[in-house]
């Protein structure tokens, strides 16, 4: 990667190659996009402390959407360090002031793995939020990054750009690419899926420019035109195939697991097991299905 951008994995249950933490270093400490769920801020502060960084040196949090597993920890890190500055699009940033209906819709998706998988969610002060909409640029401290809307995963998803460097960090709008690898898998989880709306804010990325993309679900990805080629095909595959599921026979649970079940054959064909569990953990064909289903379901 650039000079002054580096990757911490935050190991996310105990796994490799799941969550990237992008953190920028500016004049006077660093910023972090996408800190990660709160489980995860022991890793988070051990990466920080190998790179001679302290929890007092950062600045400002760049939350592409905030999802638990994205932004999770935004409010520890505002709890031991009040001078942090969250940036987090207009519709996101209340579920950060009051995270409640975050954790309860959460709750719902993964019940008693929710401690163990991400830990406690605490608010974020209003007045630490710098909220965004999309169409403006920003300066943490010395580095200006531009920042667009690109919904279709979340209805409140930003990315930023580092022009100076040609990075595009995107969150999940770019869906899941382990390590710059072959496989390229959408992620379109419950309530905001929208596999058109998704290819969109691809474009609005593309507009940028970008030699390289920074994808949470893991780490750098070059061949930004063939990522997006990649990335349009499978959602293709994946939405037809949702579409065709649901007059299948049984109800939504065996549906599900037939789906998984799909496609954790297709990336094992070409992926070792330990590869394929990291796709499948990054990107959640389960969720995925739901997230599908719902977007067809209110297509009518």
């Amino acid at each position: 990667m650039a000079e002054g951008i580096s990757l911490i994995d935050l190991q996310h249950a105990g796994r490799r190659n799941v969550i990237a933490a992008a953190v920028l270093e500016l004049d006077s400490g660093v910023a972090i996009v996408d800190p990660g769920p709160a489980s995860t801020m022991p890793v988070l502060r051990s990466g920080l402390r190998e790179a001679g960084i302290d929890l007092n040196d950062v600045r400002a949090l760049l939350a592409t959407h905030v999802h638990l597993d994205h932004a999770g920890a935004c409010g520890s890190l505002v709890s031991e360090n009040s001078a942090i500055r969250v940036y987090v699009h207009e519709r996101g940033a209340p579920h950060l002031v009051d995270p409640s209906r975050l954790i309860a819709s959460a709750a719902r998706l993964f019940g008693d793995r929710m401690d163990r998988l991400w830990g406690k969610c605490l608010p974020v002060p209003k007045a630490n939020l710098h909220v965004v909409t999309g169409s403006e640029r920003i300066d943490p401290g010395g580095r200006t990054l531009e920042v667009a809307y690109t919904p279709g995963h979340a209805s409140h998803h930003v990315s930023y750009y580092d022009g100076k460097c040609g990075i595009a960090f995107v969150g999940d709008a770019a869906g899941g690419r382990i390590r710059n690898g072959e496989i390229v898998l959408p992620s379109t989880p419950p309530p905001d899926a929208d596999p058109d709306t998704i290819m969109a804010s691809y474009q609005a990325i593309l507009a940028w420019e970008p030699e390289q993309l920074f994808v949470t679900h893991f780490g750098p990805a070059s061949g930004v035109e063939a990522h997006g080629a990649k990335l349009r095909e499978t959602l293709t595959t994946w939405a037809q195939r949702v579409r065709k599921s649901l007059g299948e026979d049984g109800d939504d649970t065996d549906r599900v697991e037939r789906f998984g079940a799909w496609v954790g054959r297709e990336l094992r064909r070409t992926l070792d097991e330990e590869s394929a569990i990291a796709y499948e953990h990054g990107a959640p064909p389960d969720l995925s299905w739901y997230g599908l289903a719902r977007y067809w379901r209110k297509k009518g």
